[in-house]
């Protein structure tokens, strides 16, 4: 069988279990053939258990209009405003504190996101989640 040329990698977060062909999904994937129904009910399938998470979808698409997708970890700083219990970061980082999260939530955090980060061990997937938490004014104790 002859592989299939891929026209297009498309990026989209979308709320878990509740993907609709209304934007952001249908003006993404729209240009290019997809049909964007079909995709909403894969994807609502594939996330209904991780309902109220935003979940990113790398959505790979053939010459011939089909499809393909992968879901990624939510994104670090939703995980983050969900450990701190904010709605949203600082308006100042550096100055003006957020929230506050310990050292055993930026590891599970790390240990969630390490299939997604580009780093070698939990060491240096904690450092980056705890530059996260710095960029967003979320303070990491302990």
């Amino acid at each position: 069988m002859a592989k299939r040329r891929v026209t297009a990698i498309v990026r989209i977060q979308l709320p878990a279990g509740k993907a609709t062909p209304a934007p952001p999904v249908g003006t993404a994937l729209g240009p290019h053939g997809v049909q964007t129904m079909e995709f909403c009910r894969q994807y609502n399938a594939a996330t209904e258990d991780k309902a109220g998470q935003v979940i990113p979808v790398e959505i790979t698409i053939f010459e011939d209009r089909s499809f393909t997708f992968i879901l990624k970890t939510p994104p670090t700083p939703v995980l983050l405003r969900q450990a701190a219990g904010v709605d949203k970061g600082s308006v100042t980082p550096g100055r003006l504190v957020a929230g506050k999260v310990s050292d055993s939530q930026v590891a599970d955090i790390a240990q969630i996101k390490m299939p997604d980060l580009n780093a070698n061990d939990l060491e240096s997937a904690k450092r980056q989640v705890r530059g996260t938490a710095r960029s967003m004014g979320i303070r990491v104790e302990g």
